[in-house]
């Protein structure tokens, strides 16, 4: 066995050998932090996740990816979502909780994780916090990411991309030099589907029905920080370290 852990480290460059040496190193110091993100589309949580990741050497757990990830990998879990899914059934929320529970055993998740997603109901807050405290752990902090609906519509409904390359675009915050058409090929800009004013209101509106509720749980707790996220995102980032020290 030991030969061929051997193998595999002499295939890795001495620089990522290094480099992650550096990081484990880094990391051992840091104290551990398990964190849920709570914030409507647009409101900057994918912007700031990667920083807070890095910074306390968390691992990020977006729900989605893991269930996707469960099922490909055909776990016990995984499989047993799949059956739920190809009738489309919803995926119950103690399987959800289960692969939240197989996701932060892993070595990335030893200084603890970043929730993204989930959870979106009391229910499953409650089963989340059971869970932990099985594990003798608990969520330390639950970021809100508070922002107005109208800067929201600004801030989404501006929003066109280069199809072929992803280059992103704002009418108001980073204009193409000519309306609707991409700087580098001249070829026209896109807006997706769901970035329309519409199909904002109403996911606006089932956020706020099905959130409001799970910040209210975590407020009792006495562990909510509410972030002012429609401030650029420097002064954003600034209130999180603060929030996080």
């Amino acid at each position: 066995m030991a030969s061929t852990i051997g193998l595999d480290l002499g295939n890795v460059p001495s620089l990522d050998l290094m480099t992650e040496l550096l990081r484990r190193m880094k990391c051992s110091s840091k104290p551990d932090k398990r964190l849920i993100l709570v914030g409507p589309p647009g409101s900057g949580k994918g912007t700031q996740s990667p920083f807070i990741k890095d910074e306390y050497c968390l691992c990020h757990l977006a729900t989605g990816d893991m269930l996707r990830a469960a099922v490909s990998a055909k776990t016990p879990l995984g499989i047993k979502a799949k059956e739920a899914m190809d009738k489309g059934e919803l995926v119950s929320d103690d399987l959800v909780v289960g692969i939240i529970d197989e996701a932060i055993k892993k070595p990335s998740c030893q200084k603890g994780f970043i929730l993204d997603g989930f959870p979106r109901t009391v229910v499953q807050a409650q089963k989340l916090d059971e869970m932990l405290e099985k594990q003798g752990t608990k969520i330390d902090k639950v970021l809100d990411f508070a922002i107005d609906d109208a800067i929201l519509e600004e801030r989404i409904t501006g929003r066109w991309m280069h199809p072929a390359s992803g280059r992103s675009y704002h009418t108001k915050f980073a204009p193409p030099k000519v309306p609707g058409i991409d700087d580098v090929t001249g070829e026209p800009l896109i807006q997706r589907k769901d970035d329309n004013a519409e199909v904002l209101k109403s996911r606006l509106e089932a956020f706020h029905r099905q959130t409001q509720p799970v910040i209210d749980y975590y407020v009792q707790k006495g562990i909510v920080n509410k972030l002012h996220a429609d401030k650029p995102a420097k002064e954003v980032a600034a209130e999180i370290q603060k929030a996080l020290s």
